[in-house]
């Protein structure tokens, strides 16, 4: 059985459940992967539990983006979108 060392470029989507997507988000990238983190649905809940995950996303140097006008987080426009979806190698949705 062969390994791949190749780092990947994975985009999580946080539609159903924020706080769980910024734990898979940052787990990811103990593996070494560039990951990126775009909600898509609604504005973030500001509770212990978003908060203490924003936090971690800090830590793994994610910077949370929202296709929604949202003061937590920088917001991307479809242009930015798409460029972020042409660069993913796989797509997470959570």
């Amino acid at each position: 059985m062969t390994t791949s060392n190749t780092k990947k470029n994975i985009l999580v989507f946080a539609i159903s459940d924020h706080a769980e997507a910024m734990r898979v988000a940052a787990g990811l990238t103990i593996f070494g992967h560039h990951v990126s983190c775009i909600f898509v649905d609604r504005h973030i809940e500001e509770n212990a539990e978003t908060i203490e995950n924003a936090e971690l996303l800090e830590l793994c140097e994610i910077e949370p983006l929202s296709i929604l006008d949202d003061a937590n987080m920088q917001q991307i426009d479809q242009v930015q979108f798409r460029a972020e979806l042409d660069k993913s190698d796989h797509i997470l949705t959570i």
